[in-house]
């Protein structure tokens, strides 16, 4: 049984204590991951305050060691990829993409490295300050705390990590406890590429310890957490005046006009609705058929539903493979079970094998019904019908989400006016919710959070402003 230390002050730390990780598919044992206690947080915290204060490195050689890691990540592609699919269940196409993603997420947050800049600002123009000049610098925040989720192992912590180390900040990151070996990978990379010791730690555990004596530690200047709006909503309360960047739930939404193009947005909703068996953040969930063409719809994105293979993730051609857990699985088939005791019909789909969820759609579902309401994070949709626009997207905004959603119409107008109305971070226009590039500006409103990912957008939160006066009145 193959065994991963964690990645402390450049040093590689065994403990007595040992996290499983699971094969998700299989549910067998894959690695064992030694386990964080109190002492190796505090050590990684400290190592990284100490580095911040001790060692400021240059934009170029930030610069230098991102470029390196993004080469190093393609380098090295196959082998994070098979074990993005063993230790999260991801099919392997998919995890071959996140790979690139991150490569490309690390290389834009080299570039960013050399464009930190701030601005003058004409302090001579106000009565009595002729003779001053003043202009802005951006500095690092200190240390960042950063908390993954499992769905994206490689580049979600990319997204944290990289823009940190871009912006000249330290990093102390608690990966997923179900998938940390892709982090550990990371930090591999990062020793090769040659990054200063303390600039980079892992720490491995739950969140109800190692997340917690984070979130409780003066020393993190700031804090990045992809997750549930709960546990983002404690983090708020608990870290005082620190800064944070939060990507939290959704249900994202998608509406199907009557001027839609169907045959592209059947296709389109089906593979982005299923893709990593629903779990990610903008998953479709909610998909909105205008009435007149609901059937249409319905009947050819069922026929896209077959077109799509469920099963073994290390198939090149899998494109739905298992959820994250078995128990998560049970949990999905208790929702639509609760769906259905209340009315819902389930039009498709909804066997489980284990860890197995079979592509699901759920018809005659409520605005009260979980499936509808709350994050699904499951591979399962709800068809809801509507006939006009506008009490469309009033229904759309009664979730208390709003990461990122899409509509599907040739009509300019009805396109304009869900732009400019419904209530989310990000809306794609014939393109579903779950369209994302890496170098956009990635974030929501309401209960899916605050801040910006995408490297320029987070770097501006993990940095800080500073005003510089000078007083030239000598001359």
């Amino acid at each position: 049984m193959k065994q991963y230390p964690l990645y402390i002050d450049g040093e590689w730390v065994t403990t007595e204590e040992k996290l499983d990780v699971l094969n998700k598919f299989t549910q067998e044992q894959y690695v064992q991951v030694s386990k964080a206690s109190e002492k190796e947080v505090d050590r990684a915290i400290e190592a990284a305050d100490r580095a911040f204060r001790n060692k400021q490195m240059g934009p170029y050689e930030r610069y230098t060691i991102l470029k390196k890691v993004s080469e190093l990540l393609q380098e090295n592609k196959e082998e994070l990829a098979q074990n993005i699919t063993m230790e999260a269940g991801k099919p392997i196409k998919q995890a071959r993409t996140e790979i690139d993603r991150a490569t490309q997420t690390f290389e834009q947050s080299a570039e960013e490295a050399k464009r930190i800049h701030g601005e003058g600002v004409p302090v001579e123009a106000a009565p009595g300050s002729e003779n001053r000049m003043a202009f802005t610098i951006k500095v690092p925040v200190g240390v960042v705390g950063a908390i993954s989720p499992f769905n994206f192992p490689i580049n979600l912590v990319a997204h944290k990590i990289a823009p940190a180390i871009a912006a000249g900040n330290s990093v102390v990151l608690k990966p997923a406890s179900k998938t940390p070996v892709s982090a550990l990978k990371l930090a591999e990379l990062f020793e090769k590429a040659g990054l200063p010791k303390g600039f980079f730690n892992v720490v491995v555990g739950s969140g109800s310890t190692v997340g917690n004596q984070m979130m409780e530690d003066s020393r993190i200047n700031l804090y990045t957490f992809t997750g549930s709006a709960k546990v983002g909503l404690m983090l708020k309360q608990n870290t005082g005046l620190n800064k944070l960047v939060l990507e939290l739930g959704n249900n994202s939404p998608v509406i199907i006009d009557k001027e839609a193009d169907i045959d592209v947005a059947a296709k389109n909703v089906a593979a982005k609705s299923y893709a990593f068996a629903g779990q990610v953040c903008i998953s479709v969930q909610r998909i909105y058929v205008h009435e007149e063409v609901r059937e249409e719809f319905q009947e050819k994105f069922i026929q896209s539903i077959k077109e799509l293979n469920v099963g073994d993730p290390n198939d090149s051609e899998t494109d739905v493979g298992p959820m994250i857990s078995e128990e998560e699985a049970e949990r999905a088939v208790e929702w639509i079970e609760e769906a259905k005791q209340a009315g819902a019909e389930v039009v498709y789909g909804g066997e489980r094998e284990g860890a197995l969820l079979h592509p699901t759609i759920l018809t005659n579902v409520s605005n009260d019904m979980k499936v509808v309401c709350e994050e699904m994070f499951a591979p399962v949709v709800n068809f809801i019908p509507f006939t006009d626009i506008k009490e469309c997207v009033k229904e759309v905004n009664k979730s208390q989400y709003g990461l990122q959603g899409g509509i599907f119409t040739q009509n300019i107008d009805t396109a304009f006016y869900a732009a400019k109305n419904v209530e989310v971070g990000g809306l794609m226009i014939n393109d579903s919710s779950q369209y994302r590039v890496d170098l956009m500006p990635y974030g929501g409103v309401k209960s899916s959070g605050w801040g910006k990912e995408g490297p320029k957008y987070t770097i501006e939160d993990m940095t800080e402003e500073r005003l510089i006066v000078m007083n030239l009145s000598s001359q």
